[in-house]
């Protein structure tokens, strides 16, 4: 049990964790896959509560390196990018494709994607192991998820149509690439939250 805590070992602790929301985020999209919104929503939220250990446990048992920060971006980038596109697609716009351009659903939907990408790129370039910075610049892919989350839960109510959630995609991708710093101590309230 020495990989646990052996900081070289790709198995660590923190790095099991990270796998844990990797996971999580292949079954929440077998569950999007089969229209099952709740348990696709259980698993997306849970890979959150494993993003949030993974990092507190790296820097707790000096456990972070290069690999651990790649392969946290790699889960991130699948449950907080793919799943929230997925899940806004499947929940809202599946078998409604005759009603909406294609090549909008199509270009916002990739857009959202490589915005993520982009930013999750830049996070790993500008990141240095077991460091953490005071701020993120542009808002993080777990709070893009939250906020595409919200955006949904508003399109629910009826308030919003699914227009209004397309220009809504658009400008939380832009927001992934900005220049708005955000605490980083908004993941300790999300904590509080789960």
């Amino acid at each position: 049990m020495n990989f646990l805590f052996n900081k070289y070992s790709h198995f660590n602790l923190a790095n099991i964790v990270t796998f844990f929301n990797i996971s999580c985020g292949i079954i929440a999209i077998y569950f999007l896959t089969h229209n099952e919104f709740i348990g696709a929503a259980l698993f997306a939220w849970l890979a959150g509560a494993f993003d949030i250990f993974d990092g507190k446990i790296a820097r707790k048992y000096n456990l972070s390196t290069e690999f651990g920060i790649q392969l946290d971006s790699y889960a991130d980038f699948l449950s907080f990018v793919i799943v929230p596109a997925m899940f806004i697609y499947f929940a809202i716009f599946d078998g409604k494709e005759e009603q909406f351009n294609m090549a909008l659903l199509a270009g916002v939907f990739i857009y959202y994607i490589i915005c993520g990408l982009r930013r999750l790129i830049q996070f790993n370039i500008n990141s240095e192991e077991g460091e953490v910075e005071r701020y993120f610049i542009g808002v993080p892919t777990p709070l893009g998820a939250i906020l595409l989350w919200i955006v949904y839960l508003i399109f629910l109510t009826g308030f919003i149509n699914e227009y209004i959630v397309l220009f809504l995609m658009i400008v939380i991708g832009y927001l992934l690439n900005s220049k708005i710093k955000i605490k980083h101590l908004w993941k300790k309230r999300l904590l509080l939250l789960i």
